[in-house]
C-alpha cells in the first residue's frame, strides 16, 4: 500500500509528463484498435456491395440456395428413404444459414411424358406433344390468372386439372379445356390431364421464382398437395426430380454469417452426396465468399504495413516521454539504488505506474479508435472527406485484443529508459552528467548502418521481383511477396535519420570553427551548447525527423496510389466513355444444333464469304447530351504486319487523327515526343502508321520502312512507318498475365503484345469496313445518366459500354483504396498532433532545467533579446535542422519506396507505369504545422523566460 501511495504521489508531482505519457498510450491503443474495427467494417460494407454488384451483373439473387436431385424410379433416395425425409432435412438445414428467409419453395417434377388427345375428334392428334408434370409449393399465392380458372384440389372424373403458362399453348398447339392422356407401359394405369387455367407471375422480381426455373413452355402444374398425395406418395406417376429453393436476405448478412452460410451449404452438399447419385447445387454467393478470407488477410497486411511508420513514431514518442520522466528522476533512482533498493523493486514501481496508465488507455482508446474508424470511412482521398454512408462499425473482441497488445507493448517501451536508469549508481550518475558529449547507444552499436544496409538489400530485392513480374507476365502468386517490403520505408527513415545525426555534430563544430572569431557571445554560447550536447538534442531531433519524413511519405504514398489507380483506369478505357453498337450485316443466322438439327454438309470445304457490314450514322454521337467530342476507333486483335517474309501477329487500331486527339486520354511523358506530335505526323499521309516498339524490335523496322498490314480473309495493303511508340491509349504493352514463364515452366517464351496504329479511312478503303468502337469525351460537368437516357430514347443498339467516371467511383469504394486514403490521412494527422505535443513538452522541460543557466547569463549582462536570440538560433540548429533532414529523408524515401505498393496490384495491368507523385499542398501543410509548432514553442519559452527572476535563479542582484 505504501508503494502504491508513493507511486500516486510521484505521478501527481509529474502530472504533465504523466498526462503526456497517457496521451501517447491512448493514441497507440486507438490506432491499434482501428485495424480490426476497420477491417471488419469495410469488409462488411464491401460484402453487401459485392453481392449487389453480383446481382446486377448476373441477374441472379445472391442469397439463393437452389438444390436439384434426380430420384430413383421408385421416388426414393439412395438409402431407400422417401423424398419427404429430404424435405425435413432442408427445413432443418435452412436454419443453419442464420439469415431471414425471404422466400422458399419445393418443386416436384416428372420426366417429359408423351401426351395423346383423349378425344382425337376435338384435338388435332398430328403434332407430337411431350411435357412434364410439376408442382410448386404455395404457387397459388405468387401467380395471376389471365385465362380460365384455378384447378380443382382433387381429380374431376379421374382427370387432373392443371395450370399452364401462355407459351405452352403455342408450343404444344392446344387450348385450355383440351384433355390429354399419358400412356406409359411403366404406369399402373393411364393418367389424364386437362389444362383449365393460364397463369403469369404476379411480379417478375418476386424472389419466390428460382432464377434458373423460367421455361414453362412444356410444363403442366398440378396443385402441390394433390401431386404429393397421388404421385409422390401414391406412385401413379414416377416422380424423378426434386428441387428445394431458399432465398435468404443477404442484406442482413454479417461477416460472421459467412461461416454459417458456407457451413450450411456444405452440410447440404454432404447430405445430398450420401443420399443421391445425381444432384446439383446452385449458390451464386459462394464464389464471392471464398475471396473474402483472402481479402481479409491482404487487408490486414496492408493496414499493418501502412501503420508501421506511425507506430514507430508513437513508440519513439512514448520512449522520449518515458526517458524525460526517467531523466528527471535519475538522481532519485540513483539515491534509492545506493541505499539498498533492488532493481526489481524499482522496476515494479514503474510497472505499476505503467499498468495504471495502461488501464485508463484501455478503457478510453478503443472508443477513440471507433470514432477514428468512422473518419477513415469518410476519406475519399488524402486529407479529403466526403459525406459517404457511415460504415457499420462496432467494438468486437478482436479490437480489445489488439488494444491489450498495444498497451502491453507500450508499457514495455516506457520501461526501457527505467531499465537503463536503474543500472546506474549515484556515482555513475554524476559521472554521466559530466559527460554530456558522449555518443548515443544507437550510434555505438551502429544501428543506423545496420538498418540502412537492411533497407538497401530489401529495396534491391523488390526491384528484382518487380522486374520479373512485369517483363515475364507472371502472376503475383508465382513470386512470394515478402511483407517486410512494406516495413522498409520506416526502417529507411529511421536509418537515414540516425545516420545524419551521426554526422550532424561535426557539421555544427565546423560552423563554430569557421566563425569562431566573429560570433557574438550569445551565438558563441549557443554553438558550444549544441555542439557539445548533441546527445541531449537527438531525441527531439529524431522525433521531428520521423514526423516530417512519415508525413511526407504518407502524403506521397496516398497521392501516388490514388493518382496511379485513376491513371490506370483512364488509360485502360482510353476516353471518358467507350461504347460499341450492333451493326447490320449479311451474316447468315447461326445453324441450329441438337437432336433436331439437320446433318452437316459433307460435300467438301466451302469458301467462307466475308461478312459485309453497314456503317451506322456517326454524327448522332457528337450530338448526345454532355458530349464534347466523339471519335471512331477500330480495333482488330488478330491482324498481321508483314515485312519481307517476316509475319507478325498484332493488334490493329484505326483512328481519325483529329477526332482521336481531341477525345483520347494519355498521360504526359509516356512517349518520346508529344502525343499530338505523333498524330500530326500521321495526318500528313493517309498510309502512315505508328508501330509499337515490340514490333520494331522483332521485325527490325525503322521509321520510313514500308510494311504490309491486313488480317485473315482480306488482302494486305502497304503502309509506311512514321513513328515508334511505347504506349497508346487503351493498349497494354506488358505481357498478359500468365503469358510468360512460371515456376513450373522456365522454357516458355514470353508473349509480348504488338500494336499498329493507322488511319481508319485507310483501313476501310483498302482492307474492309468492320464495326468500330465509339469513344466519347464528356464535358466537365456532364452527367453520365443523361447520356444513358438519351441512348435509350434514341434506341441505339448498344452492346457494350465502359464509363471511366463510374469505374473511378467504384475504385474509390474499394476496401484497399479506402484503407490507403484513410490510414495515410490518419497517420498524417496523428504524426502532426503527437509531434506538436512532444515538441512543446521537450522544450518546456528543457527550459525549466536551464533556468540557472539563463539567470547567470542575465546576471552577466546578456539582454533578454539576446537570450531570445539564443533560443531562436538553438531552435534553428536543432528543430530547424531536423525539419530539413526530415524533408530530405521523406522525399528520398518516397522516391525509393512508394513504388513498393505496386506489389499490391497485378503488375501486368499496371499501365501507365507507376509514378511517384508529390503535391505541393501536402508539403505546405506540413511546413505550416511545423512553423506554427515552432512559433508557439518560442512564444511559450519567451513567456517563461520573461517571468524568470534573476535573484531567485542565482541569488544575485540585477547588477
Amino acid at each position: 500500500m505504501a508503494l502504491f501511495l508513493m507511486i500516486l504521489r510521484k505521478m501527481v508531482k509529474n502530472r504533465w509528463l504523466e498526462l503526456s505519457l497517457l496521451l501517447g498510450l491512448i493514441v497507440s491503443v486507438a490506432l491499434a484498435s482501428t485495424m480490426p474495427i476497420y477491417t471488419h467494417a469495410i469488409l462488411q460494407r464491401m460484402l453487401v456491395k459485392d453481392l449487389e454488384t453480383l446481382q446486377q451483373d448476373t441477374q441472379q439473387y445472391p442469397g439463393t440456395h437452389y438444390s436439384y436431385v434426380y430420384l430413383n424410379g421408385d421416388g426414393l433416395d439412395a438409402q431407400g428413404k422417401p423424398i419427404t425425409a429430404t424435405d425435413d432435412f432442408f427445413t432443418d438445414a435452412s436454419r443453419d444459414f442464420k439469415l431471414p428467409v425471404l422466400a422458399a419453395t419445393r418443386i416436384r417434377a416428372t420426366i417429359n411424358l408423351d401426351l395423346t388427345p383423349s378425344d382425337p375428334s376435338k384435338v388435332d392428334p398430328g403434332p407430337s406433344r411431350t411435357a412434364d408434370l410439376s408442382a410448386m409449393q404455395d404457387m397459388e399465392a405468387h401467380i395471376r390468372l389471365i385465362d380460365g380458372r384455378m384447378p380443382a384440389k382433387e381429380p374431376v372424373d379421374g382427370v387432373y386439372e392443371t395450370l399452364v403458362a401462355p407459351e405452352l399453348l403455342g408450343n404444344l398447339k392446344l387450348v385450355i379445356g383440351n384433355e390429354f392422356t399419358i400412356n406409359d407401359k411403366s404406369l399402373p394405369q393411364p393418367v389424364r390431364i386437362k389444362p383449365v387455367g393460364v397463369f403469369e407471375r404476379k411480379d417478375n422480381a418476386d424472389l419466390y421464382w428460382p432464377s434458373g426455373y423460367k421455361n414453362f413452355r412444356s410444363t403442366f402444374f398440378v396443385p402441390y398437395e394433390l401431386f404429393e398425395k397421388d404421385f409422390t406418395v401414391g406412385k401413379k406417376l414416377k416422380v424423378l426430380f426434386g428441387y428445394w429453393y431458399y432465398a435468404f436476405d443477404y442484406h442482413a448478412m454479417k461477416l460472421e454469417s459467412i461461416d454459417d452460410f458456407t457451413g450450411g451449404s456444405a452440410r447440404i452438399d454432404n447430405y445430398l452426396s450420401t443420399h443421391f447419385k445425381t444432384y446439383t447445387i446452385t449458390n451464386p454467393a459462394l464464389k464471392t465468399f471464398k475471396t473474402y478470407f483472402d481479402k481479409e488477410k491482404r487487408l490486414r497486411l496492408m493496414l499493418w504495413s501502412l501503420n508501421v511508420p506511425v507506430m514507430i513514431l508513437l513508440a519513439f514518442y512514448l520512449f522520449m516521454v518515458a526517458n524525460l520522466i526517467a531523466e528527471r528522476q535519475k538522481t532519485e533512482i540513483a539515491v534509492l539504488r545506493s541505499r539498498g533498493a533492488s532493481r526489481l523493486q524499482m522496476l515494479l514501481g514503474y510497472l505499476i505506474e505503467g499498468v495504471l496508465l495502461g488501464v485508463v488507455a484501455l478503457a478510453i482508446g478503443p472508443w477513440i479508435g471507433l470514432y477514428l474508424t468512422k473518419m477513415l470511412g469518410a476519406a475519399n482521398g488524402f486529407l479529403e472527406f466526403v459525406q459517404r454512408a457511415a460504415m457499420d462499425v462496432e467494438l468486437n473482441r478482436e479490437a480489445f485484443r489488439y488494444a491489450l497488445i498495444a498497451v502491453g507493448a507500450s508499457i514495455v517501451m516506457t520501461l526501457l529508459p527505467v531499465v537503463l536508469a536503474t543500472r546506474v549508481s549515484i556515482v555513475g550518475h554524476k559521472i554521466t552528467l559530466a559527460r554530456q558529449g558522449r555518443m548515443s547507444f544507437a550510434h555505438k552499436i551502429f544501428i543506423d548502418v545496420i538498418l540502412m544496409a537492411l533497407s538497401i538489400y530489401l529495396l534491391q530485392s523488390f526491384h528484382r521481383r518487380m522486374s520479373d513480374l512485369v517483363s515475364l507476365g507472371l502472376d503475383s502468386v508465382d513470386l512470394k511477396v515478402d511483407p517486410l517490403l512494406f516495413v522498409v520505408p520506416a526502417l529507411f527513415v529511421l536509418a537515414s535519420g540516425l545516420l545524419l545525426l551521426r554526422v550532424y555534430p561535426w557539421l555544427i563544430r565546423l560552423v563554430y570553427w569557421l566563425g569562431r572569431k566573429w560570433w557574438p557571445p550569445y551565438l558563441y554560447s549557443t554553438l558550444l551548447q549544441v555542439g557539445r550536447s548533441t546527445t541531449q538534442y537527438q531525441f527531439i531531433m529524431m522525433f521531428l525527423i520521423l514526423t516530417m519524413a512519415t508525413g511526407l511519405f504518407s502524403a506521397s504514398a496516398a497521392r501516388t496510389m490514388n493518382q496511379n489507380i485513376e491513371d490506370k483506369i483512364r488509360y485502360a478505357t482510353g476516353a471518358d466513355i467507350t461504347l460499341r453498337t450492333m451493326w447490320q450485316n449479311d451474316a447468315p443466322p447461326p445453324a441450329p444444333s441438337g437432336p433436331g438439327a439437320p446433318p452437316a454438309d459433307s460435300g467438301g470445304v466451302k469458301e467462307l464469304k466475308r461478312v459485309q457490314y453497314t456503317e451506322p450514322p456517326f454524327l448522332l454521337y457528337s450530338q448526345l447530351p454532355g458530349v464534347e467530342s466523339a471519335a471512331r476507333v477500330f480495333r482488330k486483335q488478330a491482324a498481321t504486319v508483314t515485312i519481307g517474309k517476316e509475319v507478325l501477329e498484332t493488334d490493329l487500331m484505326g483512328i481519325d487523327t483529329d477526332a482521336f486527339g481531341r477525345t483520347a486520354w494519355l498521360r504526359d511523358g509516356l512517349l518520346d515526343h508529344d502525343f499530338y506530335a505523333y498524330l500530326n505526323v500521321m495526318a500528313s499521309n493517309p498510309r502512315a502508321v505508328l508501330i509499337s516498339r515490340s514490333v520494331a524490335d522483332e521485325l527490325q523496322v525503322q521509321p520510313g520502312d514500308k510494311v504490309s498490314v491486313g488480317w485473315s480473309g482480306v488482302d494486305g495493303s502497304t503502309a509506311i512507318v512514321y513513328g515508334i511508340i511505347d504506349y497508346w491509349p487503351s493498349w497494354n504493352p506488358n505481357p498478359a498475365l500468365g503469358s510468360g514463364e512460371t515456376a513450373a515452366n522456365k522454357e516458355t517464351k514470353t508473349k509480348v503484345p504488338h500494336l499498329v496504329v493507322g488511319h481508319l479511312s485507310f483501313i476501310q478503303n483498302n482492307l474492309a469496313v468492320e464495326p468500330y468502337d465509339v469513344w466519347l469525351k464528356m464535358k466537365p460537368e456532364a452527367s453520365s445518366q443523361a447520356l444513358y437516357e438519351a441512348l435509350k430514347q434514341k434506341n441505339m443498339p448498344i452492346t457494350e459500354i465502359h464509363d471511366t467516371k463510374q469505374q473511378l467511383v467504384r475504385s474509390k469504394n474499394d476496401p484497399f483504396q479506402l484503407a490507403i486514403n484513410g490510414v495515410m490521412t490518419l497517420g498524417f494527422l496523428i504524426a502532426a498532433g503527437i509531434s506538436f505535443i512532444g515538441f512543446l513538452l521537450y522544450w518546456v522541460l528543457s527550459l525549466s532545467g536551464r533556468i540557472l543557466q539563463f539567470g547567470v547569463l542575465r546576471a552577466m549582462g546578456v539582454s533578454f533579446a539576446q537570450i531570445v536570440g539564443m533560443l531562436i538560433v538553438e531552435q534553428l540548429l536543432t528543430s530547424g535542422a531536423a525539419v530539413l533532414i526530415g524533408v530530405l529523408t521523406g522525399n528520398l524515401t518516397s522516391e525509393l519506396f512508394v513504388p513498393l505498393f505496386q506489389l499490391s496490384f497485378d503488375a501486368s495491368t499496371q499501365v501507365p507505369p507507376f509514378q511517384v507523385r508529390f503535391d505541393p499542398r501536402d508539403q505546405l501543410n506540413l511546413y505550416l504545422i511545423v512553423s506554427l509548432m515552432m512559433s508557439i514553442g518560442l512564444l511559450t519559452l519567451g513567456s517563461m523566460l520573461s517571468r524568470i527572476k534573476i535573484h531567485q535563479a542565482v541569488k544575485l542582484g540585477e547588477d
